[in-house]
């Protein structure tokens, strides 16, 4: 971790009064959760993600999806927070984080004891008809799901039930990314880690925060479209930094 970078960081974030966190996969693979986009995941390699992953393709094929995301569910249900998370939810405790925008579904952050997450690509605890429309939450179904194999289906008219996971060709949920935007306007310094910044629309997040004045550290294990545009770039992982930057900002 470059020494430099690190201490810009700290007085970047030491001289906010309005901190939020914008966070992508990177920061759960330390808890066993893979990156969607790393070639080593594995996640694409026997599928097609417009045929699993796609909401045109759910509509027509909702059990090729549930063959994809079974032992993604798996390990998600299974996984803890790891320091990442926990540092974040102790800087929120202690008034420095104002909020968490998350592009995860996997709900670490809440778990972690976050209070103020904006999670703009959905989330795993809830589960909708897609015909007719109503909500379940998830964990009894997707747990009879993980059991018997069994495609999770509505009670009320036995069709499919999706997950509340953003698909591809799919909105985004539109009172999170209006908060997200929000906090991104609102905010005088942005802490974006593990994400890689090519998902749109929350890839325009710490462009949003640039335009209007914030300061916006980068952390991340490979390079970005903003590394260059970014007041400070630290390509370490993120475990790792963020444990840190807890550490010296709460002065433990």
């Amino acid at each position: 971790m470059d020494t430099d970078s690190f201490s810009t960081a700290v007085r970047l974030l030491r001289s906010a009064q309005h901190i939020v966190a914008l966070t992508g996969a990177g920061i759960s693979t330390g808890s066993g959760i893979p990156d969607f986009r790393s070639p080593s995941s594995g996640l694409w390699e026997r599928y097609n993600p417009a045929e699993v992953a796609s909401l045109y393709g759910f509509r027509h094929h909702p059990e090729r999806f549930y063959d994809w995301i079974r032992p993604l569910a798996r390990t998600i249900l299974d996984a803890r927070p790891n320091a990442a998370h926990l540092a974040l939810a102790r800087l929120e405790a202690a008034g420095w984080l104002k909020a968490i925008i998350t592009q995860n579904i996997d709900m670490l952050h809440a778990r972690a004891g976050s209070q103020v997450v904006y999670e703009v690509h959905g989330q795993l605890r809830e589960m909708t008809c897609i015909f007719c429309f109503r909500t379940f939450p998830a964990d009894h179904h997707i747990n009879l799901f993980l059991e018997t194999n069994a495609m999770p289906r509505c009670p009320d008219c036995g069709n499919a039930l999706k997950p509340n996971v953003i698909l591809f060709g799919e909105q985004l949920p539109a009172l999170a990314l209006s908060a997200a935007r929000r906090e991104a306007r609102r905010c005088d310094a942005m802490l974006v880690v593990g994400s890689s910044l090519e998902v749109f629309p929350a890839a325009e997040l710490p462009m949003i925060a640039l335009r209007s004045g914030a300061s916006v550290i980068l952390v991340n294990l490979v390079r970005t479209p903003i590394d260059d545009a970014a007041h400070v770039t630290i390509h370490a992982n993120a475990v790792d930094v963020l444990l840190r930057l807890a550490n010296v900002l709460l002065d433990e």
